[in-house]
C-alpha cells in the first residue's frame, strides 16, 4: 500500500474504535485527529467531510462483518448447517461487541429518522444482510429442512429479532446469560419453522394476519 492509503486505513481503523463507543454521531475530525496524534487538516485531507468519514467507517464495518461471519458460514452445507453457522458466528460477534458496542445497532437508533446518505448507506448494508439471510432460509426450504410454506421474510423477522434483544440484553442489561438464551431462541425458532413441525405450531405468514 502507498502511505496515503495507509495513513487512510489507520484512521479508519481509529474511527472504528470511536464509532463503536460513541457511535458515528460522536464521530469527529478532531475526535479522531486527537487519537491519531494528527492534526485536524492531516486528516481531513483523506476525507472530504465528516460524512464520508462515516460512510468509510461503515464499508469498513460491513466488510469485517462478512468475513467474520458470512465467508466462514459459506463453507457449511446449504440448509439448517449453513443458517445455524450464520447465527451462531453472528451471536459469538454479538457478545463480543457487549463490551464494545454494534455500529450498526447504534446507528439504527441515530439515522432512523435521519435523512441523508450515511441513514441511505447504513439502511443499504442492513437490507443487503437480510438479503443473505433470506438467500439461506431458501435453501434450507428447498433441502427440505424448514417448511415449504416458511415466509422467508417472517423468519428474518424473528432471528433478526433475537440479535438486537441480544444486544439490549448484553449491552444495557449486562445479563452475562445473554448469549446463551439467544442461541436457545435461535434454536426454538428453527424447530418451529422446521419441516417436521405441525402446521398449527408454526408461527402464521403475514399475509394470513
Amino acid at each position: 500500500m502507498r502511505k496515503g492509503d495507509q495513513t487512510r486505513a489507520a484512521i479508519v481503523e481509529a474511527a472504528l474504535a470511536l464509532a463503536a463507543s460513541r457511535g458515528l454521531e460522536g464521530l469527529t475530525i478532531g475526535a479522531l485527529a486527537e487519537r491519531m496524534q494528527m492534526s485536524k487538516s492531516g486528516v481531513f485531507a483523506h476525507f472530504g467531510s465528516r460524512e464520508d468519514l462515516q460512510i468509510a467507517v461503515l464499508g469498513a464495518y460491513e466488510r469485517r462483518f462478512v468475513e467474520d461471519i458470512l465467508a466462514p458460514a459459506l463453507r457449511e452445507r446449504r440448509g439448517l448447517p449453513r443458517l445455524r453457522a450464520i447465527f451462531g458466528r453472528w451471536i459469538d460477534r454479538s457478545a463480543l461487541e457487549a463490551a464494545s458496542g454494534c455500529i450498526w445497532v447504534s446507528g439504527a437508533s441515530e439515522y432512523d429518522d435521519r435523512p441523508g446518505a450515511v441513514r441511505e448507506e447504513l439502511v443499504a448494508m442492513v437490507r443487503s444482510w437480510q438479503r443473505e439471510l433470506s438467500r439461506a432460509i431458501v435453501q434450507a426450504i428447498e433441502t427440505g429442512e424448514l417448511a415449504a410454506n416458511t415466509d422467508p421474510a417472517d423468519l428474518v423477522f424473528d432471528l433478526y429479532g433475537v440479535i438486537l434483544v441480544l444486544h439490549h440484553d448484553a449491552r444495557l442489561l449486562n445479563n452475562p446469560k445473554a448469549a446463551t438464551r439467544a442461541r436457545r431462541a435461535v434454536e426454538r425458532l428453527l424447530h418451529a419453522y422446521g419441516a417436521g413441525a405441525a402446521a398449527n405450531e408454526r408461527p402464521e405468514s403475514a399475509e394470513t394476519l
